[in-house]
């Protein structure tokens, strides 16, 4: 046997004597491994050397103790964690860019640090240390015979994992965006009558039951109904349950009514900013960006956004202050519903004072043409009499043998005017009972065309399936108005839609 490896040997044993200095031992064997190492024949000289395992593994250890005695800083990813008396087990593990594993190994967080390393980490990040994280850890080397190669953790950088997570909210914000997600849910038009909303909060939240407090006064009074539907907000499972209750609550809806909701909220409130993190999810974000209305979020920090607020309609601050906007809506829909009222009241009130004016000059007009009518008549009738006299005097020297026909032809005449006179003066009347029928029937059928107005509230109107054309932000009565290069807007009942005009007839 060689005598440096013998030696080697005989060190080793040594370690297990009480009364042996350990660290001059490991001192010892170190420098005797470095000469041997150096040598160039190491190989030939540890050819015939035979030692026990635990030999062997105790001078690997040793050689890791004065390799690797001081602490490093380590990157790496936890596989999997456990705890038990208070330890923390972990596996750790690195990956390549094709996600293979290339390193792993494990990691042991001892309790009488843990409660320190553990609570540090989560008042930073918000987040409890969990499998799948990436961390910064402060470790050294430990090798143990029996139970092989693990690091000890001293410390764990809470803003290296802040980085990583800051670095995916940006990857999946660009994605979003990429996608055209970021805008799809903002491109939709704010609701105009917001009578049926979905509200997907956690239940018993304290944010909840500020919300409820105006919700429920709006819903006794009829103005708008809510539909709530819960999940958790906190945890990994945060994301998942918060996607099936929107799915769910949205289905139920539809199912029910018929139609979609006007108004879809996502509320939490009264959290902890750290949970917030956990609504930093793609799938949750992009579900929302793709519903089909609005969808108004009020997660409850005012500095502190998350991914769901990048892809929503309107982001506000706390739930108290979406539902003070859902009732700041009722209130401008109600309000313009009163002025719109009271421009139909005035204009039935100016079109019916204008035909009872028409109809009172109308009286007038066929009274005033009446009385001349009938004294032109009379008129006519004494200058035809007087004619007929002056002739009848004059030719009755000349022709006295004629008088009596003549006579006689004159009273004819006089009396076939009188009688025409008399007959134009009744069909003058007559006319004049007619049009005063006819004037009792405009003032009627415009009282009937009062009432029809004063019913034909524009909600009824639409409800009935016409519908309003906007351009501009006016209303188009007439096909000559509108601009063929400018978008229309028609109103329906339940929303609006776009239009782009083609063609005129």
């Amino acid at each position: 046997m060689n005598q440096q490896a013998k030696r080697i040997a005989d060190l080793v044993e040594n370690l297990y004597e009480p009364s042996q200095d350990v660290d001059k031992l490991h001192a010892k064997i170190a420098a005797e491994l470095s000469d041997l190492q150096t040598q160039n024949d190491t190989q030939t000289q540890l050819q015939g050397v035979q030692l026990a395992l635990s030999d062997y593994l105790e001078a690997v250890k040793m050689v890791i103790s004065d390799t690797f005695d001081h602490e490093v800083w380590i990157r790496a990813e936890i596989r999997s964690m456990s705890s038990k008396g208070g330890h923390h087990y972990f596996e750790l593990a690195e990956e390549n860019d094709d996600g293979q594993i290339i390193a792993s190994c494990r990691a042991t967080l001892w309790r009488y640090r843990a409660s320190n390393v553990l609570s540090k980490f989560h008042q930073s990040t918000g987040h409890a240390l969990e499998a799948g994280a990436s961390v910064l850890i402060k470790a050294s080397a430990s090798f143990h015979a029996q139970y092989g190669f693990s690091i000890n953790i001293s410390d764990i950088d809470p803003n290296y994992t802040l980085g990583e997570l800051a670095a995916a909210y940006n990857a999946m914000l660009k994605r979003l965006h990429d996608e055209g997600l970021t805008q799809l849910n903002k491109a939709l038009s704010a609701p105009f009558d917001i009578r049926h909303v979905v509200v997907i909060a956690p239940e018993n939240a304290a944010g909840l039951g500020d919300f409820r407090a105006e919700a429920d006064r709006l819903a006794a009074a009829g103005a708008c109904q809510f539909h709530y539907h819960h999940a958790t907000f906190q945890g990994n499972r945060a994301p998942n349950e918060i996607r099936i209750a929107i799915t769910h609550g949205m289905r139920q809806f539809i199912d029910t009514y018929q139609h979609l909701p006007d108004l879809l909220v996502v509320i939490r409130g009264g959290g902890a900013v750290g949970d917030l993190a956990y609504l930093n999810d793609y799938e949750l974000a992009a579900l929302i960006a793709e519903q089909p209305v609005p969808v108004w979020v009020g997660i409850g920090h005012e500095r502190d956004k998350v991914l769901i607020d990048e892809v929503a309609h309107t982001r506000f601050d706390t739930p108290s202050k979406v539902i003070g906007a859902i009732e700041r809506q009722l209130m401008s829909i109600t309000q313009d519903a009163k002025i719109a009222m009271q421009k139909i009241q005035t204009l039935s009130q100016k079109q019916l004072m204008h035909a009872k004016n028409n109809s009172a000059n109308s009286m007038l007009s066929i009274q005033s043409s009446t009385t001349k009518l009938v004294f032109l008549a009379k008129k006519d009738s004494h200058h035809e009499m007087n004619r007929t006299k002056l002739i009848a005097n004059h030719r009755l020297d000349k022709q006295k043998t004629q008088t009596n026909t003549l006579y006689q032809a004159v009273q004819a005449n006089a009396a076939k005017q009188i009688n025409h006179a008399k007959t134009h003066t009744s069909a003058l009347l007559d006319s004049h009972r007619n049009i005063k029928d006819k004037l009792n029937h405009l003032k009627n059928h415009c009282r009937h065309l009062q009432s029809l107005i004063m019913i034909q509230h524009p909600a009824r109107t639409l409800n009935k399936g016409y519908a309003l054309i906007h351009q501009e932000g006016r209303i188009v009565s007439s096909s000559t108005k509108i601009d063929a290069n400018q978008d229309l807007q028609v109103e329906f009942h339940d929303g609006k839609i776009s239009a782009t005009p083609h063609s005129f007839k």
